[in-house]
This record gives C-alpha cells, sequence and structure tokens, in this order.
C-alpha cells in the first residue's frame, strides 16, 4: 500500500515532478505482477481473463494521470495474486512434508555386497536391506525374513502389521521387527508416497466457481469495455469536444475494472485456508471449501480421525491362579525392553516394572525373556496357545482390540487387549450428521475386524477396510457416484489420507 500512497503525499505537498516519478514507479512495480502474464495470455492463448481488465484499466488512469489510481489498482490485484498463490503453497508445503518420510539413503545388495544409495539411484529389481527401525525408500516385496511393520503413515493402520515374503512393503513403512530383503517393485519418483503428493498437487490447481467468476466476467466484459468506450469517445468527438469525451472514455475503462471483486475471493480462500490450518485441518483450495455446502456424505477415516490414534489396554484375562497386576507386571517387564508400538500402552497400564534379563524378539511372533530368574514368553495367538482363554481372546479381537498372551514357565497366565479407542465426540458426531440427513462411511486402512467393530460402536454402517491411499480416492469416487447430485466430504487426518480428499465434483 505504501507504494501507492508515496506519490500522493508528495503530491500533497506540492512536489509534482517526484509525485509523477514516484507514481509511475509504483505504477510499473504493481503492474510488473500481472501485466506481462495477462499480455502473453492474451497473445499466446488468447485467454481473456481478469488480468486483461486490470491492464487495460491501469493504462487508462496513466493515460488520465492519476498514477495513484493506476498504482492502486495494481497493487490491490498483486495482493489479490499473491494471497491466492500463498494459499495454495501454504497446503503444498504440508503435503510435501510426505515426502521427507522417506530415508536420505537406502542399504542396497549389489554383487553380494552392503552398499548405500539415495532412493533416486534405485532400480527395478534392487534388494533393499531393512534393519529394526528403519523406513522403506520406496515401494517393494519382501523376499526374505518376517517383521512386523508400522504402516500409520501410510495407511492409517494403528497396529503394527505382521508381513513375511511375497508381502508388500511401502515407501514411509518403518520395519519394527527383524531385518528383511526388500525387492524394489517401483522407483522412487512412482512410490506411493509420490503418487499421494502428485494427486493432491494436480488438484489443487482447480479453482472453485467463486475463484473463476471474476475471469468468466472478464471474458464478455473486457470486449464489451473496449467497445462502449470506443462509442463514448467516438460520439463524443463529433458532438462535442474530443478530449473531454477521450478523457471520459477512459474513466469508464478504469471504473469497470473489478479490483474489489478481484481481491475479495482471494481473500475469503486465505482466511478460511488459514483458520482450517489452524484447528490442524488441510484444505486444497476453494474449490474444496465451495462445494462443503454440497455435501451429502461424509468418509471419515478411523486412525486419529474417529480414534484417539492412542492405543491403551482396555483389559487383561487371568489364568492359572494370576492375577490382574501380576499379568501386566511381567508383560510390561518383557514390553520394557522392546520399540514394539504396543510396548507403551502395556508400560503404562502396569503399576510397576519389575527388572527382565535375555529379552529378545521373535520375530513376527512376540518376546521372550527372565524375569526374577523364571522364563516368561509374551506374544500373539499362535506364539502362545490361548487355551481356556481362547473364547475370551476371540470376542476381544472381535471387538477390535489386538491380543497378547503372557506365559511363565509355560503355563499361561493371562492376556491383555489393547485397543485404539474411539474419541469422546465420535458417536455424538455420527449421530449428528445422521440427523442433518448425510450419511457416514468409514474408510481405513486398518483390517476389517478392528474396523467393524469401531463403526459398530461409533454407528457407522457403510465400513471399507485394508485400504491404501489410492483406494481411498477411488472409493470417494465410488460414494460420489452413488450418493447422486450431493457432494463427499473425505475427513482425514494428516497428510496420508490427502488423495482421497474428493476432486471436482466433490467437496
Amino acid at each position: 500500500m505504501l507504494r501507492g500512497q508515496i506519490p500522493w503525499l508528495t503530491g500533497r505537498a506540492g512536489a509534482e515532478t517526484p509525485e509523477m516519478v514516484l507514481g509511475l514507479a509504483a505504477v510499473a512495480v504493481g503492474a510488473s505482477t500481472f501485466v506481462p502474464a495477462a499480455v502473453r495470455n492474451l497473445f499466446t492463448h488468447r485467454h481473456v481473463g481478469v488480468g486483461t481488465l486490470m491492464t487495460i484499466a491501469a493504462i487508462g488512469a496513466v493515460a488520465l494521470g492519476q498514477f495513484f489510481e493506476a498504482a492502486m489498482l495494481g497493487v490491490l490485484f498483486s495482493v489479490a495474486e499473491g494471497l491466492e498463490h500463498y494459499a495454495v503453497v501454504r497446503t503444498r508445503q504440508g503435503l510435501r512434508a510426505l515426502l521427507n518420510l522417506v530415508p536420505d539413503t537406502a542399504a542396497v545388495l549389489r554383487d553380494g555386497r552392503e552398499v548405500q544409495l539415495t532412493p533416486d539411484d534405485l532400480a527395478l529389481g534392487d534388494v533393499m536391506l531393512l534393519r529394526p527401525g528403519q523406513r522403506a525408500a520406496t515401494d517393494g516385496v519382501i523376499r526374505s525374513g518376517r517383521t512386523s511393520l508400522d504402516l500409520s503413515a501410510i495407511t492409517g493402520e494403528s497396529m503394527p502389521v505382521e508381513a513375511g515374503v511375497g508381502e508388500p512393503v511401502y515407501a514411509g513403512a518403518i520395519n519394527g521387527g527383524g531385518a528383511i530383503e526388500v525387492e524394489v517393485t517401483a522407483l522412487a519418483k512412482d512410490s506411493s508416497l509420490a503418487r499421494i503428493v502428485h494427486i493432491v498437487e494436480e488438484a489443487q490447481e482447480r479453482k472453485g466457481s467463486g475463484q473463476r467468476l471474476a475471469d468468466r466476467l472478464a471474458r464478455p466484459l473486457v470486449p464489451g469495455i473496449v467497445v462502449l468506450s470506443v462509442l463514448i469517445a467516438g460520439l463524443g468527438a463529433v458532438l462535442g469536444d474530443p478530449l473531454l469525451w477521450l478523457e471520459r472514455a477512459l474513466v469508464v475503462l478504469v471504473a469497470a475494472s473489478p479490483c474489489a471483486l478481484a481481491i475479495a475471493v482471494p481473500l475469503t480462500v486465505v482466511a478460511a485456508v488459514g483458520a482450517a490450518s489452524r484447528t490442524g485441518a488441510l484444505v486444497k483450495g476453494g474449490l474444496a471449501l465451495e462445494q462443503l455446502g454440497t455435501v451429502r456424505t461424509v468418509a471419515l477415516d478411523k486412525t486419529g480421525t474417529l480414534t484417539r490414534n492412542e492405543p491403551r489396554v482396555i483389559g487383561a484375562l487371568t489364568a492359572n491362579g494370576a492375577t490382574e497386576p501380576q499379568v501386566l507386571r511381567l508383560a510390561a517387564a518383557l514390553e520394557a525392553r522392546s520399540e514394539h508400538p504396543l510396548a507403551a500402552a502395556i508400560i503404562a497400564a502396569a503399576d510397576r516394572i519389575p527388572e527382565a534379563a535375555d529379552v529378545t524378539a521373535v520375530v513376527g511372533h512376540g518376546l521372550r525373556g527372565d524375569v526374577d530368574g523364571t522364563p516368561v514368553r509374551l506374544g500373539r495367538p499362535g506364539f502362545i496357545e490361548p487355551a481356556a482363554l481362547a473364547a475370551e481372546v476371540e470376542r476381544l479381537q472381535d471387538a477390535g482390540a489386538t491380543v497378547v498372551l503372557v506365559e511363565r514357565d509355560t503355563v499361561l497366565l493371562g492376556a491383555i487387549a489393547v485397543r485404539d479407542e474411539l474419541r469422546p465426540e465420535a458417536v455424538e458426531t455420527v449421530r449428528e450428521l445422521g440427523r442433518l440427513g448425510v450419511k457416514v462411511a468409514m474408510l481405513t486402512g486398518d483390517n476389517a475386524r478392528t474396523a467393524q467393530a469401531l463403526a459398530g460402536t461409533a454407528g457407522i454402517e457403510d465400513v471399507r477396510a485394508d485400504l491404501r491411499p489410492e483406494d481411498k480416492a477411488d472409493l470417494v469416487t465410488e460414494l460420489r457416484a452413488q450418493g447422486g447430485r450431493g457432494g463427499v466430504a473425505m475427513v482425514g487426518d494428516g497428510i496420508n489420507d490427502a488423495p482421497a480428499w474428493p476432486r471436482r465434483t466433490s467437496a
């Protein structure tokens, strides 16, 4: 704004020449942000937009000697363009953060030895060596070993997933168990993470109808205003003072510039995007904001959206004379030496944690070690037989819990159930959406048993589980087709849900 006010102030002080120089400089600076693009689009692509009309108005203001008005036109339109660009960049930076999940280097086995390569240097068929705690640099398939994978950043799966030979590993997945060898099946630029970013950035380029309104008005308005100005100048030259009517024609050009419209819509979009980001919501742009009013179906992610994304112990079973605190203590003693995602939940539930020795991980199964000189095992059903607790273990699993069994000196002592619980407001939110006539569906990367259990508690009937981000995007399109004219909104807790945010016809 200051660059437009300086010439006005100097003019008020009586310095006409400095006023003109500063005014022309301000006009040049403001116009440089949009005039070149407007002229290029007009002559190269035959595209007439709001930039064209603003350019004509600025030229008219300069011809009238109204440098302050010309500078203000340039400043206002520059601000509008800048705000619109800022809204896109702000969201894009958040999406680009997803690529930070890819490590800088990957260990690859070539010619019988291990070499370190950047993800871009990986080739199809290369064999990556993933050690415990490392992330996958690109997509692949396990060729050797068995482990548990943390896929929360990719699919939203709240619990680690057991994986063995022949099963897929996605870029960004964390190896939570033993070392595995993974054959590369996608180049880094074509990985699941890269596709997520590409899908969303494509959608960001689409503007809402309000953002396109000024351009739509400009197409018939520019020729109409030009013709009107020519007629005013021509008829005025015939009927009166040519210079007076030429000036009036230029006034028409300046008055027709849609400054308010040009700045109002981008400013509204930026304000809405900013308000959403402060609450943790990432908005792709004006199109999504405008279409929220048409929503008739809401697709909800599970982990971190409906649930807390904080697994907790929801119960413990006992057997053979053991007590619940005793079962939790023994389990916590082993988990204290583990980096398993469930460890924190079990440790938090124990009243105290005994010392454990010789703790080792049995890849894909559980842990074993010694507590007070007695061998103890902790693991999933199959690694330890549930015996008399089988029916209760099955019930807890049907309720969406992950169950681990505790055994001491070959005697089963009990079982611990861990689950990522619903947010307190989830049930009420789903009920309120139903009251408003909005259908609710759950789209999750978690397993079907857990998804069905939590959806039943929340009151959601339409459940789609075991999904990757790309699958969610396809299902949103399917929901849009099933919903008729109503829009579809996808609600997710982070950037891994970004591809499923509806495009074009949805919100």
